[in-house]
């Protein structure tokens, strides 16, 4: 027993006395990965710095910039750590520690695809510029202003005031339409007019409309094209250009062109028509409803005074053939007839006795 205790104290001072020795040769080695792990540490900050002060002078995002200058600062005190752990003869760990990062980092993509698409969507957005805040934009079927640029989703708050939050990957991957890209705008205003009008005076007549409003760019840029023959109409489109920035100019234009179309149509006597309906009557149509109407009504006389005539003619026979076979005792009397009187016993109209026989 004795003995076992002195291996096992003779075992554990041997290794301490190799971990001390081992330490000791390593303290140089421990000294300069220290210092390596502060220079790093110390780089990592000054060229966080310089990207996010220097280099992404032309990105206007500032959450993107830190996103970027974070991350060159992650890899900097990575490659610090590690070249601290190769120093102190630690190979085996570095190795083993990248397989864990490359297997972690595996997993962390498939778990966190949906974000990592979004953040890639969004630092790609920043760089390209697609819009800025407070652009007017529509993308998928939300239309309004640009709020707020994230790096995982875009605000939006449309013309009715709600904040819709879309993230990015979805406006990466969809047509934008940005209304802010150019200074002008054109607007379309739609109109129909009935088939008797002519209609190069209707398009004199529009023309004369909008090229009378104040805020358009250019007289020469107003147009005028027929599109539809239409149910009830045919419809054009006038269209003009006018500054824009913001969307009630926009809403305002169009209410104004608007009006002054409707006031030139009513003062040249040129009819905007409602929808109209055409109802086919009959069987096989073409036919109006009075006619209809009457045709009805002649059928129904008829059918009405052939039922008469069909009544009165089966009365008069059924009163032949009952006088024909009724037996004459069962007859009612006529009215103009005299009333026949039973004789009864003890009655003055009783005949006497000799007189009864005959009776």
């Amino acid at each position: 027993m004795k003995e076992e205790l002195v291996d096992a104290s003779q075992l554990v001072s041997d290794k301490v006395l190799h971990w001390y020795n081992l330490t000791v040769s390593m303290l140089p080695n421990f000294v300069l990965a220290a210092v390596l792990l502060v220079v790093f540490y110390f780089f990592a900050r000054l060229l966080k710095w310089f990207v996010y002060s220097g280099l992404l002078k032309r990105v206007k995002n500032k959450e993107l910039k830190g996103i970027i200058s974070r991350v060159v600062y992650f890899l900097v005190m990575v490659i610090g750590v590690m070249t601290s752990l190769s120093v102190l003869e630690l190979d085996k760990t570095v190795t083993s520690i990248l397989a864990s990062v490359g297997i972690i980092g595996l997993a962390l993509g498939f778990a966190f695809q949906d974000i990592a698409s979004n953040f890639i969507s969004g630092f790609f957005m920043a760089v390209n510029k697609p819009f800025h805040v407070g652009d007017i934009v529509d993308v998928k079927d939300h239309q309004g202003t640009i709020t707020k640029l994230n790096i995982r989703t875009t605000e939006l708050k449309t013309f009715e005031g709600n904040d819709v939050i879309i993230p990015n990957k979805d406006i990466f991957q969809s047509p934008i339409i940005n209304y802010f890209s150019s200074p002008t705008r054109r607007v379309t205003v739609e109109v129909g007019v009935s088939y008797a009008e002519n209609l190069e005076h209707v398009r004199d007549i529009t023309l004369n409309a909008i090229k009378s409003l104040s805020f358009i760019i250019e007289e020469s840029s107003c147009e005028v094209y027929f599109n539809e023959f239409s149910d009830s109409s045919i419809n054009l489109e006038a269209r003009f250009w006018i500054e824009y920035s913001h969307n009630a100019q926009f809403l305002s234009a169009k209410s104004e062109a608007i009006l002054a179309i409707k006031r030139a149509y009513d003062k040249e006597g040129i009819t905007i028509p409602f929808p109209i309906r055409t109802l086919d009557f009959g069987i096989k149509g073409g036919e109006k409803l009075n006619e209809v109407l009457e045709q009805k009504e002649e059928i129904k006389s008829k059918t009405k005074s052939s039922d008469k005539e069909f009544s009165d003619e089966s009365k008069k026979r059924f009163q032949d053939t009952k006088d024909h076979y009724m037996p004459a005792k069962f007859k009612k009397p006529e009215k103009d007839s005299e009333p026949i009187i039973k004789p009864t016993k003890g009655n003055k109209n009783f005949p006497p006795d000799e007189e009864r026989e005959e009776f």
